[in-house]
């Protein structure tokens, strides 16, 4: 494609960083002191007081979902978007909670407020609310009501880092939050994910979550030393807590996210100029202009039609791949998950998705272009002529 969805992702200084340490005499690969040191940074980037760096952005969900599950064992409910990534609603279910769906807000694309307070009942677990492709899905009225009513905030963060609401950044307000660092994000491991808590005890169980419920992963002397004394038949390096999951990263990824945090904020302000631009040249009679950007950190250009018309999206896509601009129809997930096969076994309304009409009319009338640093002005005027002369 003339213009993909990401071009590399990669600086000659990221990969000159890993030839690096694999140049040090017997070099560590698997998780240890560079883990430690990229979790300490984002830490401080973002705002929290615990990291933990995992495989994956999904596996960031279900280690929040697992999480949750140990505070809540008899299960209940989840409050979640019908636009997002597959593995958010997936974790949901694998750990035993009922998804309880809520439809979006189309200047956002994540969970609209009033809809989310309305949806809560006495089995609301938590609310795991994702920022979509860069935009802020926070309100103050939210933040407000989920303290009040001692409702838990998980936030999905994995495409829209550096994303703010009231000036502090998205991923720093929930009980968790999940970042991913898959090749295509706002900065990459190549596959990566962080969850972040300002809660020890949450951090502590996350530790042991991700490398197989081993106490010796706790990452605390006094809380381990509470483990051997209670088990003290079992051999102090395997003792295993919880029935969980290896889902650690390497010495190499994290020399990656050490050196793609370095430009992170510098690329966000590329990424939001782009997106500037793009809205201030599609056709306003045509295309949604109007998204809340304040505070956004764009993933990708948003392009959604103002109406539901099938011949211009026909147009459209036609004209898209004739001209070799990468889309994804549909946007964040591939549109409304409630049309997903993997749905079906959970839902008894087969015709549900009817019920989210702002998510259904993203699912089919929606679509995502890319948008990276190095796409130039000139660029994105060609891909707004493209689109306003379909």
């Amino acid at each position: 494609m003339k213009y993909p969805l990401i071009r590399n992702n990669f600086s000659r200084s990221d990969l000159d960083s890993v030839i690096a340490l694999l140049r040090t005499d017997d070099p560590r690969l698997t998780n240890g002191p560079k883990v430690l040191e990229f979790e300490k940074a984002w830490n401080d980037w973002l705002g929290v007081k615990y990291s933990v760096f995992v495989n994956s952005g999904s596996s960031a969900n279900l280690l929040s979902m697992a999480a949750l599950k140990l505070k809540y064992p008899e299960g209940g409910q989840v409050i979640v978007p019908p636009l997002t990534w597959v593995s958010d609603i997936a974790s949901v279910l694998q750990n035993g909670f009922a998804p309880i769906f809520v439809d979006i807000d189309p200047r956002t694309l994540g969970m609209e407020t009033e809809a989310i307070l309305d949806a809560i009942t006495s089995s609301t677990r938590a609310v795991f609310l994702s920022h979509i492709q860069g935009f802020n899905s926070l309100t103050d009225r939210l933040l407000e009501e989920l303290e009040r009513r001692d409702i838990l905030l998980i936030e999905d963060v994995c495409e829209s880092h550096g994303a703010t609401h009231r000036g502090k950044r998205v991923g720093s307000f929930g009980w968790t939050s999940n970042f991913s660092f898959y090749y295509a994000h706002h900065m990459s491991t190549i596959e990566g994910g962080m969850i972040c808590t300002d809660d020890e005890e949450t951090y502590r169980v996350l530790r042991m979550l991700r490398s197989h419920g081993m106490v010796r992963e706790i990452g605390d002397e006094e809380e381990q030393q509470k483990w051997l004394s209670d088990n003290p038949e079992l051999n102090p390096q395997f003792i295993f807590a919880f029935p969980a999951y290896n889902v650690r990263n390497t010495e190499l990824g994290a020399v990656l996210g050490l050196s793609q945090l370095q430009r992170l904020d510098a690329n966000n302000v590329l990424r939001t100029r782009n997106l500037l631009h793009f809205l201030d040249n599609i056709d306003p009679k045509k295309f949604q202009t109007d998204f809340e950007i304040e505070g956004s950190s764009n993933y990708a250009f948003n392009l959604v039609q103002l109406e539901a018309d099938d011949a211009l999206a026909k147009r459209l896509m036609s004209a898209m791949d004739r001209h070799e601009i990468e889309y994804r129809r549909g946007s964040a997930g591939g549109g409304n998950q409630l049309r997903q096969p993997y749905l079906r076994p959970y839902i008894k309304d087969p015709k549900s998705y009817r019920n989210f009409p702002a998510t259904d009319h993203i699912h089919f009338y929606g679509y995502y272009i890319g948008n990276f640093p190095d796409l130039g002005l000139e660029d994105v005027d060609f891909i707004c002529d493209v689109l306003n002369n379909a």
